[in-house]
């Protein structure tokens, strides 16, 4: 039997979400509760990109880290999405926590991070994921899976004994947002929703208003 929200509870939660003047942090306090309530992977997140034929493309990738800054996703340099935000650096991501019935949207400018984060990020992977990196075109063709394996048996051999170095075409992006949208499921699909928007990722500040669901 599902449980049912105390009133106080809902009540404290609805003035935080009518009250936060910072979206950041009301982002990593919605985060906070997705990591108790969804099963698994609440950092996932739809990432949409368009090239130069502006073709949108959507895919699901994890966000690895956040902060006032942006949101950060890692990815091959090689990749699809790579190749697309090269042509246009403009990006949007979708979170969706159902466990919640909450939803975030960011659109902002995409950044590739320094290759000190980068660094440090890759360091805390397990080795097969390391090595994974290396032995994967990500997004070109692959004639067989058996490709795919003699590239992994050949890093395995390669770094067997040694420190798994970062490949150069494997790093990270930062989504540097300028709208981000909170929504909340409603009843009756009267939701609830602001955004909190800026002209200038580079200049403090927000400026927020409700919509209509």
């Amino acid at each position: 039997m599902a449980s049912v929200t105390p009133a106080s509870e809902r009540a404290a939660t609805t003035t935080e979400f009518e009250a936060s003047a910072d979206p950041i942090g009301l982002f990593g306090r919605w985060f906070d509760e997705a990591k108790v309530s969804e099963t698994e992977l609440p950092e996932a997140v739809a990432l949409a990109t368009s090239g130069g034929d502006a073709l949108p493309d959507v895919r699901m990738v994890l966000m690895k880290s956040f902060d006032e800054r942006g949101f950060v996703f890692y990815t091959n340099l090689g990749s699809q999405k790579a190749l697309e935000l090269g042509q246009n650096s403009r990006a949007a991501l979708c979170f969706h926590w159902k466990s919640l019935t909450r939803q975030v949207r960011v659109q902002g400018i995409v950044e590739e991070v320094s290759k000190e984060e980068a660094d440090a990020y890759f360091a805390t992977r397990s080795k097969q994921s390391q090595i994974g990196a290396w032995a994967s075109k990500q997004s070109h063709p692959l004639e067989g899976r058996f490709d795919l394996e003699t590239q992994v048996v050949k890093y395995t051999a390669k770094y067997a004994l040694k420190k798994v170095d970062r490949p150069p075409f494997w790093s990270g992006y930062r989504v540097v947002p300028l709208r981000i949208e909170f929504w909340r499921q409603g009843a009756f699909r009267l939701h609830e929703r602001r955004v909190f928007m800026r002209d200038d990722a580079r200049q403090p500040g927000w400026k927020c208003k409700r919509l209509y669901p």
